[in-house]
């Protein structure tokens, strides 16, 4: 059986988080997932409105209870929003879509969306991964390399990188000096094997420090359980971090959820307003899910009151003449940078550590796409794939000692987000937004995205390879 990667992550989600009841839909390509029987509501007025709204549908329609919905409660901080019970979770059918439809008219007349789903919010491999990490020689060459360059802690520029923690041994990579922030909670299980997506924010500032020497880099273990929250738990997360460090010239995040809706997450509201009255630079992620439905936050790009306030980025692959198979897509998607097999600092360099692949390899690409991409090489067995047991096939175990090659949308956003600081050094522009929207206006660089030439951005040290396309079976 071919392994699906979305639901094999869906259940390893649902582990993490065993008190939320998570489900998927109404389309699983989309990669939507979010609290069963929940929808989110702006607190205050709009959430009592939208309670008497729930109830009074379901009272009216046959084989629906009214006697679940009720609100639960503001969530903590500054975030205005609540969740609203609007079923029982434990029952077979997910009531989300029954109550939404329920507001919808309501919708009309004030204005504005009033609720919605209580999404997941993952790190851009985690819900659908654009692969697993491949060793490299510790004596191997970074890619993007090393860009020419000093650190001056007077005009460095400020990146916050909001992901999983840094490994213990980070400071052994020596482009890792300037970097700090939390520490990795837990790095190997009992046996001493690497957990999975551990290692992902030391990958992303490696390659922050790369592109942009001169940073000050601080990475959040925001999200560490799994790289995945509740949407309605997530701008309480980013104020904590923005708060503890303040806010710094570039926010680079890896992370999102797909959603179907055309303004945002509710859940992001009061964090995007503030964001928006700041000077920061958001620059996100558009998400590996293959798909042109809207990832968010990155999606913010593309709404006219934040134009300037976020850069949302999708991956090229390895030649960077087209689109990752894995890379969203769409209008929303601002710029594309280099994204399949990068290579940067997985762990330190004080000695090996095993990993145990949880994703089977695909016989072909499971997005279409006809060049040798990491669907499909290398070739390994993982933990999770569905029809493993059945075969009895044994999961594939590698050994980091540093570097690896790593793919997705979560490293093309750091390549972006270097070039901005990067430039600012350059230029010595002291406004984040002002530099990306002139980086932007200065590339003449393009790439083929769905039969679009769409903007592009190379760092001088990135080596392009060439694709290979398999040849057709004889």
């Amino acid at each position: 059986m071919a392994p699906q990667r979305f639901h094999e992550q869906f259940h390893h989600i649902q582990r993490s988080l065993p008190d939320v009841p998570l489900t998927m839909g109404p389309d699983d390509s989309a990669g939507l997932l979010y609290e069963k029987g929940v929808v989110l509501v702006r607190d205050g007025e709009e959430a009592r409105f939208v309670e008497d709204a729930v109830r009074t549908h379901f009272t009216a329609t046959a084989g629906l209870v009214p006697d679940h919905v009720r609100r639960m409660g503001p969530q903590a901080g500054r975030t205005g929003v609540t969740r609203i019970r609007v079923g029982d979770p434990a029952e077979g059918e997910d009531t989300v879509p029954h109550a939404l439809r329920a507001v919808r008219e309501a919708e009309g007349r004030r204005g504005r969306r009033l609720a919605g789903r209580n999404h997941v919010v993952h790190i851009a491999v985690n819900a659908c991964p654009g692969d697993e990490p491949v060793p490299v020689a510790r004596t191997g060459p970074a890619n993007p390399a090393a860009a020419e360059g000093s650190y001056d802690p007077a005009t460095a520029v400020g990146v916050l990188v909001v992901d999983t923690g840094l490994v213990h041994d980070h400071l052994s990579y020596p482009l890792l000096a300037h970097t700090s922030g939390d520490a990795q909670l837990t790095e190997t299980d009992g046996d001493g094997v690497l957990h999975q997506y551990v290692g992902h924010g030391t990958f992303i500032a490696g390659i922050l420090a790369a592109v942009a020497p001169n940073t000050d880099i601080t990475v959040r273990g925001t999200l560490e359980d799994a790289g995945a929250v509740l949407e309605s738990d997530f701008a309480g997360k980013l104020f904590e971090a923005v708060d503890r460090d303040g806010w710094p010239d570039i926010i680079s995040l890896s992370a999102g959820a797909a959603s179907e809706d055309t303004d945002g997450l509710i859940g992001l509201d009061a964090f995007m307003r503030e964001l928006s009255a700041q000077r920061t630079l958001l620059v996100a992620a558009a998400g590996n899910n293959g798909s042109d439905i809207p990832f968010w936050p990155a999606a913010y790009a593309a709404l006219p009151e934040y134009a300037d306030t976020v850069l949302s980025v999708g991956a090229l692959r390895t030649d960077g003449e087209s689109e990752a198979c894995f890379s969203n897509h769409g209008p929303w998607v601002r710029v594309h940078a280099p994204g399949e097999r990068l290579t940067s600092a997985l762990t330190g360099f004080t000695g090996p550590v095993p990993y145990v692949y949880q994703h089977s390899s695909y016989d072909s690409c499971r997005f279409g796409a006809d060049y040798a991409c990491t669907c499909q090489y290398p070739r390994h067995t993982g933990v999770l794939s569905e029809g493993r047991e059945s075969t009895g096939a044994k999961p594939d175990q590698v050994m980091f000692d540093g570097l690896a090659q790593w793919s997705g949308t979560s490293f093309a956003t750091p390549v972006a987000a270097g070039l901005v600081a990067a430039r600012m050094t350059a230029y010595g522009e002291r406004d984040p937004r002002t530099a990306g929207a002139r980086l932007l206006a200065a590339t003449t660089d393009r790439a083929q995205v769905r039969g679009a030439h769409v903007p592009a951005l190379f760092p001088p040290t990135w080596r392009p390879v060439p694709v290979v396309v398999p040849a057709l079976p004889a």
